[in-house]
């Protein structure tokens, strides 16, 4: 009864949204496509075929590093949009430039030695309502940016290169948010493929409110906090193949609005695989999904991938109270994990990311986890094998598998409330200590565990005195 009743609040509150938000209804994507489950994977989408190529050179830009092209590349784009759409070349050189915007039905195409540069002057990126951790605040766009936009491309052999000057989080010097490197808002069919990027202290890419996403063979790498590969924030139906990716941050985080706003919009990430690729991280998660899960997270499946190096876990799901909405669906199979500093996986649900001003309160608030799933897991030399013991006893994870694991840990499982878990073929060595530490857990393949003491609970959060509206 409490999971229809929630569910019949998040869609009265998904149509309140509608007619509550300018920004939520003239970001919301043109077109419809069907929701997948977890394990099918995602449209593989590619834009129509180009009925028009324009050259960047005849259009006035330099190419030289150093003269700021900018108006002569937009110029490009601009014209290639008006005269119905097609691909936009970059031949060999380095275009120096502030932020460019991506128009519908245009793709840009980076030939081998062509690097697109981006300005260090703030002034070069105009200033619009972004996301920036799970809240809309005034900011600056990415270099390459688009809002409301369909079939969109960048492909080639190139290269997209933040300025490390512009990178880190809003400060007194400079109170907006910084530039992204690549930041499609309220799009519908984005085509990624091939090139690789550069940036440092800011997100690389960072779809929002985008759907039927396809990303491909990309060489992504970013240093220091903040410096995330990719960010999906409140998207559906992406597809991440074959990349390789190395941040200072988060290289892959999946996110859908904090507090009381997100939760207001519920902007779903949903639909999301994530296949062939190669992870390694500095400074925390391989992947991470949450902490801004106020719109909700589901059907995410993760398959075929090495992890190679994680500052914490080489998976990290993540939320707290006063998020709402639900993780659920979670699927991860066929993995190699090494080189982790604090082990394979962990899910927190009781205090991971900031607090928003505006939580959503009570046991709504506290998010609905549901349906996580690992097998044929390889582990060499891991220091926890899985954390899980972080969860609220008022809404337990519903559902865990971990079967097919092998290798080798420091040490094993633990983890408190959970229902209908099953563990089979649990096969790792080197650890110290019980291999299966439990509070409150229900399921089968339990035998021989450990008790531990419950998890410390944070505090309720009280509903405020007036109801939230959008502001």
């Amino acid at each position: 009864m409490h999971d229809k009743n929630s569910r019949r609040r998040f869609l009265k509150l998904g149509g309140q949204a509608l007619l509550l938000s300018p920004l939520a209804s003239s970001l919301i994507s043109c077109g419809t496509t069907k929701v997948s489950t977890g394990s099918t994977p995602a449209t593989n989408h590619k834009p129509q075929a180009p009925n028009l190529l324009l050259n960047v050179r005849d259009f006035g830009t330099t190419g030289d590093g150093k003269t700021k092209d900018t108006l002569s590349i937009q110029q490009a784009i601009d014209r290639c949009w008006v005269l119905g759409g097609g691909d936009v070349l970059f031949p060999a050189g380095d275009y120096f430039t502030g932020a460019i915007a991506l128009h519908s039905n245009v793709t840009l195409r980076l030939e081998k030695g062509a690097s697109i540069i981006g300005s260090p002057d703030f002034a070069d990126y105009p200033v619009a309502q972004v996301r920036w951790e799970g809240k809309w605040i005034k900011g600056h766009t990415a270099l390459i940016y688009a809002f409301d936009a369909v079939n969109i491309g960048i492909i080639g052999e190139g290269k997209i290169i933040g300025n490390n000057a512009l990178g880190g989080r809003p400060n007194e010097k400079y109170p907006l948010r910084h530039p992204a490197l690549i930041e499609p808002i309220g799009c519908n069919g984005i085509h990624f493929e091939g090139f690789s990027t550069s940036y440092h202290l800011m997100w690389s890419i960072h779809p929002t409110y985008c759907e039927n996403i396809t990303i491909k063979n990309l060489t992504i790498r970013s240093t220091g906090g903040n410096g995330d590969g990719i960010d999906l924030d409140s998207c559906k139906h992406i597809l991440i193949d074959g990349c390789d990716i190395e941040t200072g941050d988060d290289c892959i985080s999946l996110k859908s609005g904090r507090g009381m706003e997100g939760y207001t919009l519920l902007r779903t990430t949903e639909d999301v695989h994530i296949t062939n690729c190669t992870f390694a991280d500095t400074i925390f998660a391989c992947i991470g999904i949450g902490s801004e899960t106020s719109g909700g997270i589901r059907n995410v499946l993760i398959e075929n991938c090495k992890f190679t190096k994680a500052q914490t876990h080489a998976i990290y799901i993540k939320s707290r109270p006063g998020r709402g909405a639900f993780i659920e669906d979670i699927t991860c199979r066929n993995l190699d994990v090494s080189g982790t500093t604090q082990g394979f996986l962990r899910f927190n649900i009781l205090g991971s990311g900031i607090q928003d001003p505006e939580p959503v309160p009570g046991d709504e608030g506290i998010p609905t986890i549901k349906n996580f799933r690992f097998s044929d897991i390889r582990v060499n030399d891991v220091p926890v094998l899985v954390d899980g013991s972080a969860v609220h006893p008022t809404k337990p994870l519903n559902g865990l598998v971990l079967e097919n694991i092998s290798g080798t840990c420091k040490n094993g499982i633990t983890l408190a409330n959970v229902k209908n878990a099953k563990l089979r073929n649990i096969n790792v060595s080197g650890y110290s200590g019980p291999l299966l530490s439990t509070y409150n857990v229900s399921g089968s393949g339990l035998e021989g565990a450990v008790a531990i003491e419950p998890p410390k609970l944070p505090e309720p959060i009280v509903a405020p005195a007036q109801p939230y509206k959008l502001h």
